[in-house]
């Protein structure tokens, strides 16, 4: 393999070192997830979607809850949104859910195997280069450039140690490099994407995060207060009224409850007119529909 020398990185630092190190770490630090007990790209996709930007402690037993819902893709591809929306409650940006829905509606209809080339994962909803690289390394056993934040964490650590405002662009051609082409019984794209996460979130525990130090970092918008925090109340709403069957919700009762829930939080209360704007978005991106003066999720 090549050496990183020059204005690519702070020191010469030989690529056969850094992987023969991540291995090392990566048996050292190894994390015995659920999810990396199944090669079922249904059941990695998920765990995907679910760990991006949520701790892992947190997807642990949500992730195994959802398939006891959904255990098949044609299962989560026949149910309905309000019930997809349901059960990822608590999981943050409810966007992810319906993509999730959208685009196990999309396999089921193409015969309900999933895809495992590139081209054909990015296509679907809410897959993107990351995630697609992520399926087919840990379903698959397939090569490619999963440059998610505990593998960026790690390249920057150990390549880029001074440096800030490293672009993507470096780290790419570095990622593909070190990751293996075949898979044996000490080495795989599997293998070696696990040791790069699990050595990553270990740096994330014990050093100031390198990922700080990527050009593509930004600090997380504050969730308390948000225009996204009143959306993801609005939907816990819409589910509440839809659980206890009693027609939906009327704006004035939306207004009274996000009202309601604001003033306990010592913020300001929310108007009919910003309810409705509320309302009118969700239903415009497929949360919840209106019939007459009520909403249902």
């Amino acid at each position: 393999m090549a050496n990183i020398t020059g204005t690519e990185a702070d020191t010469a630092v030989s690529l056969d070192d850094f992987r023969t190190l991540v291995l090392a770490r990566g048996r050292k630090l190894y994390r015995d997830l659920p999810w990396r007990h199944t090669y079922d790209p249904y059941e990695i996709w998920i765990s995907e979607v679910m760990l991006q930007q949520t701790q892992v402690s947190r997807v642990d037993g949500r992730w195994q809850r959802w398939l006891k819902r959904f255990p098949t893709v044609d299962a989560l591809a026949a149910a309905q949104p309000a019930d997809v929306l349901d059960e990822w409650q608590g999981m943050g940006y409810n966007r992810r859910a319906l993509a999730l829905l959208k685009a196990a509606a999309i396999v089921s209809g193409s015969g309900g195997v999933f895809p495992h080339e590139v081209r054909d994962l990015v296509a679907l909803p809410g897959i993107g280069p990351a995630t697609a690289a992520g399926i087919r390394a840990f379903a698959h056993n397939l090569p490619g450039v999963y440059l998610e934040t505990n593998v960026r964490a790690v390249f920057l650590h150990e390549l880029y140690p001074d440096a800030s405002q490293v672009p993507d662009k470096e780290l790419v051609p570095l990622v593909e490099a070190t990751c293996p082409q075949t898979v044996t019984a000490d080495d795989s794209p599997r293998i070696w994407y696990y040791a790069l996460l699990d050595y990553g979130a270990y740096l994330k525990r014990t050093v100031p995060n390198p990922s700080r130090r990527s050009r593509t970092h930004v600090r997380q918008s504050r969730f308390e207060g948000s225009h996204r925090q009143k959306r993801a109340m609005a939907v816990r709403a819409l589910l509440a009224h839809r659980e206890v069957g009693d027609g939906g919700i009327g704006l004035a009762s939306l207004a009274a409850e996000l009202s309601s829930q604001e003033l306990q939080a010592g913020r300001p209360p929310i108007d009919e007119a910003t309810a409705l704007a509320l309302l009118e978005e969700l239903t415009r991106e497929g949360f919840c529909r209106q019939e007459g003066e009520r909403w249902f999720a």
